[in-house]
């Protein structure tokens, strides 16, 4: 492996990929968000009581919603009542809901990353409560000198603290470039690293890969880099090292994603989610034999993170950005092939 800056690529013209066949779900990834977490917890522990109320005063409703459910299985440990309950399950197949029959397919549309809702409600509440608190008490107490300019600075501080949130949280709309062989950045940040590899087990050959660092002050929605289906998932544990130092690649928490675009090109790509010393939990909703569109949403990686690209490298492939640019994930052309004769 080799660090380079490459602009063109000096490989075979319009190589052939052989159809990939799709594998198992990774037995690790019983959620879409595998690595647990506070704000997950308490949303099942709300689930549990939502349920009860729902059984108890809303029967007509668990009917309507029973009678346009589909799917045949329940891939959730809990009853399924409605859309809702499979939020953390929507990697595991079974039941769900057309569009037009889910009362809750808005959340999809707001301007804010529907995994990270619960999050955005819980911290934002309190980060803006305790400022309401803080700035109460002060008045209250008529707090003057050195501890009101501390106090209101604390004040200050917490406010901060609520709009990061509210602004980490943003899912702005993105125009999906157009174009055959057109590879788009899977993730908002800065392009940090990249490589050249002489032979990648799963590309098949050599292939360029591309690291973007995302701070806390990107957007943390991933998105597709190419239309394909997904080949296979794979989950491996690890630390919480900053996104920033390169071992993080090799050593912090990831999740891997193996696709294979549509013939006739068929190119196989990879795309890894990785956890950074604030972020601690990747969200992807995806499983094995899904096919999305170039640009489409499929996760996220929540607080500071790292997201890694890697495709084949091929004769009148173009790097169409540098390190050091700053991308939007869906919109930003990481890289375009040459079209086929």
């Amino acid at each position: 492996m080799s660090s380079t800056s490459p602009q063109t690529s000096q490989q075979t013209t319009g190589k052939s990929y052989a159809p990939l066949a799709v594998e198992a779900m990774d037995p690790q990834l019983k959620t879409i968000q595998p690595g647990g977490g506070m704000i997950i917890n308490l949303e099942m522990l709300w689930g549990r009581w939502r349920r009860f109320w729902l059984k108890t005063f809303r029967r007509g409703y668990i009917q309507k919603m029973e009678s346009t459910r589909k799917g045949d299985f329940n891939p959730c440990p809990h009853e399924v009542l409605d859309p809702r309950d499979l939020k953390y399950y929507e990697n595991q197949g079974g039941y769900y809901w057309d569009a037009q029959d889910d009362p809750f397919a808005y959340r999809s549309r707001l301007p804010f990353a529907r995994e990270g809702l619960a999050e955005l409600i819980v911290l934002s509440t309190l980060f803006f409560g305790g400022m309401a608190v803080l700035a109460g008490l002060i008045l209250s107490s008529q707090m003057s000198g050195i501890l009101a300019i501390i106090g209101w600075l604390l004040v200050f501080t917490l406010f901060l603290f609520g709009l990061e949130i509210v602004w980490f949280f943003r899912n702005p709309r993105r125009k999906i470039p157009e174009g055959e062989g057109v590879v788009v950045s899977p993730a908002d940040g800065t392009f940090d690293t990249i490589e050249e590899i002489d032979h990648h087990e799963f590309i098949g050959g050599p292939a360029i890969e591309i690291g973007i660092f995302l701070s806390i002050f990107n957007v943390h929605i991933n998105r597709m880099p190419a239309a394909g289906k997904i080949i296979k998932l794979t989950y491996r544990p690890g630390k919480c090292l900053n996104a920033l130092r390169p071992e993080s690649t090799r050593e912090n928490e990831r999740l891997e994603i193996y696709l294979q675009t549509p013939e006739p090109t068929m190119r196989p790509m990879l795309v890894q989610q990785i956890t950074g010393a604030i972020a601690r939990r990747i969200v992807c909703r995806l499983k094995p034999g899904d096919e999305l569109s170039k640009g489409a949403q499929f996760g996220m990686i929540k607080l500071g993170s790292r997201t890694v690209i890697v495709f084949p490298k091929e004769e009148g492939l173009e790097i169409l950005a540098k390190p050091g640019d700053k991308l939007k994930a869906g919109s930003s052309i990481l890289a375009k092939y040459a079209a086929r004769d």
